[in-house]
C-alpha cells in the first residue's frame, strides 16, 4: 500500500501552488478557481491544497503543534542548496539556517502556519 496524497489547508491557494511548483518539484494537475488545487510530484504523490475559504473561514488556518510536511534531501550539501534557493522567498519564514536537528541535518520554514522540514533522511543513506 502506498500513501496517495496529503491534504493541506492554506489561506492563499495560488501562492501555495506557486511555491510547491517552483521549489518542491510539484506539477499542477488542476486549480479550481483558486479555492482548491491538486498537484503531483515525480513519485506519483499528490498534494491537495485546500483553500480555507472552503471551510467558510477567512483567517490563516492553524495546525496542531509539531504538525509538518517534510522533504528529504540527498545530503547536507543538498539541504544547503535548497536553503539558498528559497531563503529569500517572500512567502516563507525560517526558524534558522540549516543545522543539526534531532538525528539529522536540516531546517524548518513556514508557509503561512504550515511547517515545512527540509532535511537529510536520518534512516537511510543517500535517499532522495
Amino acid at each position: 500500500m502506498n500513501l496517495n496524497h496529503i491534504n493541506i489547508v492554506v489561506k492563499d491557494v495560488d501562492k501555495a501552488v506557486n511555491l510547491f511548483a517552483q521549489h518542491f518539484g510539484f506539477n499542477l494537475i488542476v486549480n479550481r478557481n483558486s479555492q482548491m488545487a491538486v498537484m503531483e510530484n515525480s513519485h506519483d504523490f499528490a498534494m491537495v491544497i485546500w483553500g480555507q475559504v472552503l471551510n467558510k473561514k477567512e483567517e490563516i488556518p492553524e495546525y496542531p503543534k509539531n504538525f509538518h510536511i517534510g522533504f528529504y534531501q540527498k545530503d547536507e550539501a543538498a539541504v544547503w542548496n535548497m536553503y539558498e534557493k528559497i531563503k529569500n522567498h517572500h512567502d516563507l519564514t525560517f526558524e534558522s539556517e540549516p543545522k543539526k536537528i534531532r538525528n539529522t541535518f536540516g531546517f524548518y520554514c513556514y508557509f503561512e502556519n504550515l511547517m515545512i522540514e527540509i532535511s537529510v533522511n536520518p534512516f537511510k543513506e543517500n535517499v532522495v
